[in-house]
């Protein structure tokens, strides 16, 4: 069924946008025998890359909120909560307050800074998973309010900070696809490998520890592929918010809590579920809405059942 949906969507996102583009010509791109070369192009150089790293993206944020919950124990945990949202943005609103806002230079500055962000989180609370958390708040709130700062200071490069801060893909290209594949690759593979274990911490460190988890490693490996997914999700796309909270714990309430089912589970789903979105950005009104937007209009209401549901 997720593949299914997954094919559907991918199908779905490069056959709709400002151009009107045949079925049937989508069809004979994909399959090699449309010799259209303005469809072509459309396909291949715009709509293309934008489904393919909206997936990745997915894939990224899913991944990390599915380990980041395992971690904490806690279902309403997201990809974002240590800190690496607002390490990207600090690094994104600095490349382009200097005036060196390439594609190149944001997504290194962004990635840079996101990581950083991470570690220092890391260093701060290391002791115990509560640590981390209470590090994690802290330091996105200091990295809000410098990046409030460095929005103010921009001056009439304002609206393109604002702009990558609310998240999107109307920039994608082959580059970030590349940029992102295979950070993202990785990271998915070694979280998914370690899918026991995050079974097995779930039921508390002590349990993890007596059937033979190495709890720090297990710590740090997760904290590492989390950030390494968020990072490259983050740089490549801006801030999307909810997606790394509702669709693992969507999945979770139909697949269970086994991480070996949840986890690619929830890669399909977010798969699918990013490049629908992207099409709802791009085609409710007659511009393109920031998809940061259609995500956090979806989640908020999702993550207000969850609090109902279960009594957070």
């Amino acid at each position: 069924m997720l593949s299914l949906a997954l094919l559907t969507s991918f199908i779905v996102s490069i056959s709709i946008g400002s151009s009107s583009i045949d079925f049937l010509d989508v069809v004979g791109i994909l399959s090699g025998k449309e010799s259209n070369p303005i469809a072509l192009k459309i396909i291949v150089d715009f709509r293309l890359p934008r489904t393919v790293l909206a997936m990745l993206v997915g894939v990224g944020l899913a991944t990390a909120g599915c380990a980041m919950q395992a971690l904490f124990r806690n279902p309403l945990a997201d990809p974002y909560i240590l800190g690496v949202s607002s390490g990207a943005s600090v690094g994104a609103a600095l490349a382009i307050l200097l005036g060196i806002a390439s594609t190149q230079n944001i997504i290194v500055a962004a990635f840079l800074f996101a990581i950083a962000a991470v570690y220092v989180v890391y260093k701060l609370g290391r002791n115990s998973v509560y640590s981390l958390l209470l590090a994690g708040v802290a330091m996105a709130s200091l990295l809000s309010g410098i990046t409030s700062l460095l929005i103010y200071l921009a001056g009439k490069d304002m609206h393109q900070v604002v702009f990558w801060i609310m998240g999107g893909f109307w920039t994608a290209n082959w580059l970030k696809v590349k940029v992102a594949f295979f950070p993202i690759l990785f990271g998915a593979a070694i979280v998914a490998y370690n899918s026991w274990n995050l079974n097995a911490i779930l039921l508390g460190e002590e349990h993890a520890a007596s059937v033979g988890v190495d709890v720090e490693g297990l710590k740090r490996t997760i904290i590492a592929c989390s950030a390494l997914l968020t990072s490259a999700a983050v740089a490549v796309s801006g801030v999307i918010g909810f997606v790394g909270l509702i669709v693992p714990h969507a999945m979770r309430l139909v697949v269970g809590e086994d991480h070996r089912i949840l986890l690619p589970s929830a890669m399909l789903c977010a798969a699918s579920f990013m490049p629908a979105v992207d099409v709802i950005a791009r085609t409710i009104t007659s511009g393109e809405i920031p998809v940061g937007i259609i995500t956090a209009m979806l989640g908020a209401p999702f993550f207000i059942y969850l609090l109902r549901r279960g009594g957070y």
